[in-house]
């Protein structure tokens, strides 16, 4: 008999970021306990809001297998006295033990038998350590010094298999059958089974399904032009139980400072969306989700305008207040901000005459280094401390409230784009743009790993894992053309993240993203136009022939250790299929890769099947090993083709 197994942990609110990576770590834990003591069962479905965790699975057995073991003693020509200890060891007498030959010779042996304990001991024993390893960034203690640590005090838990409960503590709170409701509509002890556990949190004001809660909340706001924000939404799932959009509204006169200053107001402090009109510029309007079901009488409409209100008094304070400095004029202040302290140069005034050298080594003239002077300079206003949401965009607006040319002010506007592989995550609008977020990056990974501060495991504070990715998209995306280092740890880092992108991000097969990277990478316009000559013309028919002949020539090259690199002499070569390779390559030398193959394959494959490579004849094997190091020599500025897997091999 199979039986269903429901788990629910209860906490004070967990911060919303944390939820679903630490939902999938519990999934993945809870399987492989599973597995690893054969309690039968998979996970069905995980759910989290932001007081509970929540896990199903099915199939779970009433007990475990009883296990048969063979265990193998001392070899049998060691005497009896042995084989009385091994068996008084065992738990038997010497009678009961057998002879086992092995290809080692014959030993004493018993088959030890295990009896399967019954799963609700197995999960009772488990799950309190099993739940308290959860993987979070940061966990508290809530019962005194050396007690259990969790991200939030754990206040209630329900584990029941079948009809039963699983018995066990943590932290003084017991397992049992009885979950809570939302704070506001719901009763705060309710009992459950596995049967109706989800229809008794509903009637109970909380949506256990973070799909469902997404969908309410996109119903509900459906009837307005809400600007799209899938990372507040996803944020506004998992700070509610029982989601409600209002709609709420704001002076028109707050419309007068800029709209990124507004929308970043309203997402960073309040978490509300932004509404739009209808030719998409932004309303005096604001949606905000509750976490309730009504709000009859305008109340907490009434005070989410009233908060909002005071906030955008406040940006509108901070604007006034910078713009009484030019940009320029607080170059000096950046002295007394650090960039990275252990750095010899380590302010953001030294990052600053950096980026400006760094954009002039690009190419970049004087708009782009222009601002690249002024693009760290809004890190001393009042409107970035407040909101750092806005660095680098809220410089881009004061330049041009200030007169800068568009040029300067768009480009300290992008500088800090891209900030992830997402494409929808666009690149810097303009060529100056991306010069100087190409400087600040370079700069940040050129300088912290000069002081050994490479990205390890999680721990990246000064973000080079995206400042890598940037570089990577801004160079192909932005069509800028520059060298990444070649050597040394730096450039093993930026290779991860260069292959990364053509593989995982454009789609190039991984095979044909090794070939091309295995003749050079470090020019990335180069590397993305020789992959996709390489995908176009893998799709010709004659292609996987000739990839498998140069990983054979490879071979061949690489068990006769030829290294001496130096040319063939056309006279040695023999008439017939030798020689007409040698012709097709001469004819064909100066032909595109796309129109070489198909002439070249017949050619080399009648060379394989009638040339005999490592004659007993010194100088002639070594004009056929130069031959053929010379055609894979020919082909190599494009790619590797040794590299590609061909159909053969998979």
């Amino acid at each position: 008999m199979s039986l269903p197994f429901l788990l629910e942990i209860g906490t004070e609110e967990i911060p919303d970021w944390m939820i679903v990576p630490a939902l999938n770590n519990l999934q993945d834990m809870f399987q492989a306990m599973l597995d690893q003591h054969t309690l039968g069962g998979r996970v069905e479905e995980v759910h989290a809001t932001p007081r509970r965790l929540f896990l199903r699975a099915g199939g779970l057995l009433e007990r475990q297998a009883d296990v048969e073991e063979l265990v193998l003693g001392p070899p049998k020509s060691v005497g009896a006295g042995a084989a009385a200890g091994f068996a008084k060891k065992m738990g038997t007498t010497v009678d009961q033990l057998t002879i086992q030959s092995t290809a080692k010779g014959a030993y004493y042996a018993i088959t030890k038998r295990t009896q399967g304990i019954s799963v609700t001991e197995v999960l009772a024993r488990e799950l309190p350590n099993l739940i308290l390893k959860i993987q979070w960034p940061k966990t508290m203690v809530w019962n005194g010094k050396g007690t259990e640590r969790f991200i939030r005090p754990i206040r209630w838990l329900v584990a029941l298999l079948g009809n039963a409960v699983v018995p066990f503590e943590i932290g003084g709170v017991k397992s049992g059958n009885t979950t809570v409701g939302h704070r506001v509509l719901g009763k705060p002890s309710i009992p459950v089974s596995i049967q109706d556990f989800d229809q008794q949190l509903k009637a109970n004001g909380v949506i256990l399904s973070a799909a469902e809660r997404r969908d309410k909340i996109e119903f509900g706001i459906k009837a307005w032009r809400v600007k799209r924000d899938p990372d507040l939404l996803q944020t506004l799932i998992y700070i509610t139980e029982f989601p409600t959009p209002i709609l709420g509204s704001f002076d028109p006169s707050y419309l007068d400072l800029p709209q990124e200053v507004l929308v970043t107001v309203m997402r960073h402090h309040q978490k509300y969306l932004s509404v739009e009109d209808a030719d998409g510029k932004l309303a005096p309007n604001f949606i905000a989700v509750m976490n309730i079901d009504a709000d009859p009488d305008g109340l907490v409409r009434q005070g989410n305008e009233r908060v909002l209100r005071a906030r955008f008094n406040d940006a509108r304070f901070f604007w006034d207040q910078d713009q009484k400095r030019r940009l320029q004029d607080r170059l000096e202040d950046l002295k007394a901000v650090t960039f990275n302290a252990k750095l010899k140069d380590s302010s953001y005034y030294d990052k600053t005459q950096r980026v400006v050298r760094w954009v002039s080594d690009l190419g970049g003239e004087e708009d782009a280094q222009r601002a690249a002077l002024l693009c760290k300079c809004d890190l001393t206003t009042d409107m970035v401390k407040e909101f750092t949401d806005l660095q680098g965009i809220v410089g881009g607006l004061y330049a041009r409230e200030q007169g800068e040319s568009e040029e300067v002010a768009r480009a300290i506007y992008d500088h800090y784009k891209p900030l992830s592989m997402d494409i929808e995550d666009a690149v810097p609008s303009t060529l100056n743009g991306c010069l100087v977020s190409l400087a600040d990056k370079l700069d940040t990974l050129t300088e912290c790993f000069k002081v050994g501060m490479a990205p390890s495991g999680s721990r990246d504070p000064f973000g080079l894992r995206r400042a890598a990715q940037g570089i990577v998209r801004i160079s192909v995306e932005g069509q800028v053309n520059f060298e990444l280092p070649q050597f040394g740890e730096l450039a093993e880092f930026m290779r991860d993240r260069v292959e990364y992108y053509f593989r995982d991000v454009r789609g190039f097969a991984y095979d044909e993203v090794r070939a091309c990277m295995a003749v050079g990478w470090n020019e990335l316009l180069d590397l993305q136009w020789r992959l996709n000559r390489v995908k176009r013309v893998r799709a010709t028919p004659d292609f996987e022939p000739i990839a498998a002949s140069f990983k054979r020539i490879k071979n061949i090259l690489k068990q006769a250790a030829y290294s001496d690199g130096g040319p063939y002499r056309p006279d040695l070569l023999e008439p017939g299929p030798e020689l007409e390779l040698y012709s097709e390559m001469r004819r064909t030398a100066d032909q595109p890769l796309e129109s070489r193959i198909g002439p070249l394959r017949p050619k080399v494959d009648l060379f394989f099947d009638k040339v005999l490579v490592n004659v007993p004849d010194l100088e002639l094997r070594r004009n056929r090993l130069a031959l053929l190091q010379n055609l894979l020599t020919e082909f190599s500025t494009i790619a590797d083709f040794s590299e590609i897997v061909t159909e053969r091999q998979s």
